[in-house]
């Protein structure tokens, strides 16, 4: 399967979706849709599963492996499908990449202010278990969290064990540059992990450019995937360690299915042997693999472009009505954050938006707008009168 996408890809792109005219959706970063030939793939799934005889050997593993695929090329290693776990959650390999790192008595997990929790126990407990704490990086009075975790790790030293960062923050979309933390992160001797939940899929994503030790995901957002299949990827150093459970598909010659009862020390290659049990879900492996082949076929460079200028039209319009936006140089392109006046009553005004068809999230104080290859500029026209509405302002 190839990332490049045909010229009128987006255009065609909301036709995938039931979406109805009336609905502007950009909330992608709280749930994407699952377009309908994921929709189809997972009812034929359920499907087999009714007819359990219909069900072969290949089943357990061909699906498995196309979705192993699919992710290895987004993360921009082609190919690379010992790198890839499947998993259930980003909770699920953050537990996993913390459990098969071993920090110095002392030493610090760093994470971001306000960092999202199912990244940020796993690496309090595992800081904890050598005597150390966890160090959250404060969030940044301009904005430039590069800045200020680069700040940090140098102040710290050689004192970090392990940092965690995502290309951006899922609260606003605050941009992070991955390769100059990475380079500050491994220069101390630590390792790096790397949320990829509120961006795979919608940008691109390099491995051997960020050069982490593990990534993470989700599908049920930019990938626009079911909920509860995730992934995990290692780098070629990571992937003989301990998994957090012991299922017989990860073990070595599992797909002989009357071998099982000859136990084996051995797994199966690479990080597979991080897989959850059951991997070979019959109704969320085939969704979750049609939803990112999908958006995988809009190209991640293409999609970013394309949600760049819906979040362009959105944050100038918000700055008409008097919002603040972070300059575009310090945001994501599919991800941003309008900042309300204290004045506003956050938590009414998301369902005072949807009272007109207009779908977003508020996160603490800022209006998280998301947009994705199905939205359009027209969805960014219709947000700005809705939040003019919501909050008696003309644009």
């Amino acid at each position: 399967m190839s990332l490049s996408t045909v010229p009128d890809a987006f255009a065609r792109a909301r036709q995938e979706f039931d979406l109805p005219p009336d609905v502007t959706y950009l909330n992608t970063a709280f749930m994407g849709p699952l377009p309908k030939p994921a929709v189809e793939a997972g009812w034929m799934g359920l499907a087999r599963k009714s007819r359990p005889w219909t069900v072969a050997a290949d089943d357990f593993t061909v699906p498995v492996d196309q979705l192993r695929a699919t992710f290895a090329e987004l993360l921009g290693a082609p190919g690379d499908l010992d790198g890839i776990a499947i998993t259930p959650s980003v909770s699920y390999g953050v537990s996993t990449a913390a459990a098969n790192l071993h920090l110095r008595p002392g030493q610090l997990a760093v994470v971001l202010e306000k960092q999202f929790p199912s990244d940020v126990y796993a690496w309090e407990r595992l800081a904890l278990r050598h005597g150390g704490a966890l160090h959250t990086v404060a969030a940044p009075a301009d904005g430039d969290w590069t800045a200020a975790l680069l700040a940090d790790l140098d102040r710290l030293g050689d004192r970090v064990g392990v940092v965690s960062a995502p290309p951006c923050h899922w609260i606003d979309g605050a941009r992070i540059d991955l390769e100059a933390v990475s380079a500050a992160t491994h220069a101390v001797g630590a390792a790096l992990a790397v949320d990829v939940c509120q961006s795979l899929g919608a940008e691109p994503f390099d491995v051997a450019a960020v050069r982490p030790d593990f990534v993470f995901g989700a599908t049920y957002k930019w990938l626009c995937g079911p909920y509860s299949v995730g992934f995990l990827w290692a780098a070629p150093d990571r992937r003989h360690g301990e998994p957090i459970e012991h299922g017989w598909t990860s073990r070595a010659n599992s797909h002989c299915l009357a071998c099982l009862a000859d136990y084996t020390p051995d797994y199966q290659p690479g990080a597979r042997r991080y897989d959850v049990g059951e991997v070979a879900n019959f109704a969320l492996v085939p969704a979750a693999l049609a939803g990112a082949e999908l958006v995988a076929s809009w190209g991640p460079a293409a999609t970013a472009r394309h949600a760049a200028a819906i979040t362009a039209a959105v944050a100038a319009g918000a700055e008409r009505l008097g919002l603040r936006v972070a300059p575009e140089h310090l945001r994501a392109a599919h991800l941003l954050g309008i900042r309300l006046d204290p004045s506003v009553d956050a938590e009414a005004l998301a369902p005072a938006l949807a009272d007109q068809g207009v779908h977003v999230s508020v996160r603490g104080d800022a209006v998280r707008v998301s947009a994705h290859g199905f939205n359009t500029v027209d969805d960014a026209g219709r947000l700005v009168e809705a939040l003019s509405v919501a909050l008696g302002r003309s644009a």
